[in-house]
């Protein structure tokens, strides 16, 4: 809890001016994300009945506008989640889904500032620790993706506005046991963000 009031804080002493884009501003916000999995699988995966739980995690996005209306961003965040099947729980597995987005806002100078952006995500898995039946789950460690995204600011102070975001990410990865092919594991999670920003 700490943290999220220093970062909140750090937005506000960044801010010199009303929190509203324009080109050549940036827009950094903090979120809280729901990530909730939208799991289809193939193979040995599916006849298992392979799912992965949803996660709740924080995040930072930063937006360079380079037009009034036209913005890019970036997220980074990372998330843990657990990987079940019908078996049993099959472990846990980490991934890092850094996401460009261009974005189009709507009324960059007015309270209410709804967007839209498309881009594309990469993904990293790591720190994946997956087993069935005693034998190790290998993962393949990159995914590309689309991302599509819809949200909206709004400006509660002269320094600060709060974010509401809905992303859907398809990220994907192919498991393996013992180095035969068990399927394709799509997660293609629908993220649902909460935050608070500024504008510099």
């Amino acid at each position: 809890m700490k943290q999220w009031k220093i970062a909140v804080a750090a937005l506000g002493l960044m801010a010199s001016s009303v929190a509203m884009a324009a080109q050549g501003d940036i827009i950094a916000r903090v979120r809280a994300l729901s990530i909730q999995p939208d799991v289809s699988t193939s193979n040995t995966l599916s006849t298992l009945g392979v799912d992965v739980n949803p996660a709740i995690v924080p995040e930072v996005d930063f937006t360079y506008m380079i037009r009034d209306h036209i913005g890019i961003e970036l997220i980074a965040g990372t998330a843990r989640h657990t990987v079940t099947s019908n078996i049993g729980e099959l472990g846990r597995i980490s991934h890092l889904p850094p996401t460009l987005t261009l974005q189009y806002h709507f009324t960059p100078a007015a309270k209410l500032r709804p967007y839209v952006g498309a881009g594309l995500n990469y993904t990293l898995f790591y720190d994946d620790k997956l087993s069935a039946g005693g034998a190790d789950i290998a993962v393949k460690n990159h995914s590309f993706g689309p991302a599509l995204q819809v949200g909206l600011d709004y400006q509660v102070s002269k320094r600060i506005f709060v974010n509401v975001d809905l992303k859907k990410l398809w990220i994907k990865t192919d498991a393996t046991m013992g180095g035969a092919p068990l399927g394709t594991l799509k997660i293609n999670p629908w993220i649902i963000g909460v935050g608070v920003g500024t504008t510099f």
